[in-house]
């Protein structure tokens, strides 16, 4: 015979999941302002980021400037200057040998194009010069009819570069001033904060810059793997500017999808160019083989050991971040993710039972006993 329901138990439980539902939908939907918010601010979020990062990178020089006897001040303004010479460095690092055999590199692509043409005119293809020559007006002309958009194009390209250049300036600002007020945040924040959240909140802080700073150690991490290996390839291979290519590999690694497909393009158009159309096709290999390790093997395994998250979490924030937000999404899902674990394990520190005395054990019904 089947058990009947009881009454009382199912009213309370459908009370309980109206409940339980009526504040996940409130949470959800005060989430959803504060997304909105975030993006109506988001001109000024993008630097405060950025700025974050960059300090997180350069804080440990400042530290130890600090502890040597160094004003803030002049601490943060000389890590600042090093930060900038050394990026200037970079850009020239990859600028100078690239702009020594922009020559070569410019006759390579000339006869790059004349091998395609000659491939193309013979089996199986027999595509004849005038063929090409006619696909080259239809291009023209399609070029022409678009020229509208292609203004339009160019005219949102100089404006995302130029915000890109204010949100670089703003970035640096920020950095030099978390350098050098970054210690008095949060004795400051705890003196504005009521009651507990004086606590709460600059420990939550505290934590949450500690795991900025592991994430972008890690990062870096992954950079120098990916430069080590795609550059150790080419030099094998004996393709030239491989110190430009691997610097350019590292420095890209920061910039999830497209610095990884960016560093990838160039490099296998410099082996085209210059080997030839066999070691090109060796370069995209090895560029697939590592990049399809770091995504998968190395960048989870560093990330999840420095950050405290599981691999398969990390992977799975850089998938959802590519999809919700695409690069910038994918920029800031682990370190999302990883500050949202830091406020989800304090709170359970505080939610939870206190730990038993050393003088006492739990007896199987919870109860303290004498040991």
């Amino acid at each position: 015979m089947s058990a009947t329901l009881n009454s009382a138990r199912t009213r309370a439980a459908l009370r309980t999941s109206a409940r339980v539902s009526c504040e996940l939908l409130l949470v959800l939907a005060m989430s959803a302002v504060a997304l909105w918010l975030l993006g109506r601010m988001w001109s000024v979020v993008w630097p405060l980021v950025i700025g974050l990062l960059l300090t997180t990178l350069t804080w440990p020089l400042t530290r130890f400037l600090r502890r040597h006897g160094w004003r803030p001040a002049l601490a943060a303004s000389t890590v600042t200057v090093l930060f900038l010479l050394v990026a200037s460095g970079v850009v020239a690092l990859i600028a100078v040998p690239v702009a020594s055999q922009s020559g070569e590199l410019t006759d390579g692509v000339i006869e790059g194009i004349q091998k395609l043409r000659e491939w193309a005119a013979g089996p199986p293809l027999n595509i004849s010069d005038d063929q090409i020559s006619d696909a080259f007006d239809t291009a023209v002309a399609r070029a022409q009819e678009g020229l509208g958009s292609m203004v339009t194009a160019v005219v949102t390209g100089v404006g995302t570069v130029v915000n890109g250049l204010i949100t670089a300036v703003l970035a640096l600002f920020l950095m030099f001033f978390f350098l050098k007020d970054g210690p008095r945040f949060l004795p400051w924040l705890a003196r504005q904060l009521p009651g507990r959240l004086a606590t709460d909140v600059p420990t939550v802080a505290a934590r949450s810059w500690d795991t900025l700073g592991a994430f972008v150690r890690s990062q870096a991490a992954v950079g120098l793997l990916d430069a080590v290996l795609i550059g150790l390839g080419l030099w094998i291979l004996g393709v030239p500017l491989v110190l430009p290519l691997a610097v350019l590999t590292f420095v890209s690694a920061f910039v999830p999808i497209i610095g990884a497909l960016f560093a990838g393009f160039v490099a296998v158009l410099i082996a085209l160019v210059s080997n030839g159309l066999t070691d090109a096709l060796i370069v995209l290999a090895i560029i697939v083989v590592v990049q399809q390790l770091e995504g998968n093997v190395f960048q989870p395994m560093i990330q999840s050991r420095g950050l405290g998250l599981h691999a398969a979490v990390v992977l799975l924030a850089v998938t959802l971040g590519g999809s919700l937000a695409g690069i910038v999404g994918s920029l800031l899902a682990v370190p999302v993710a990883a500050l949202i674990a830091v406020v989800w394990n304090y709170v359970r520190e505080q939610l939870g039972d206190p730990p038993p005395g050393p003088g006492s054990e739990e007896s199987p019904a919870g109860a303290a006993v004498p040991s």
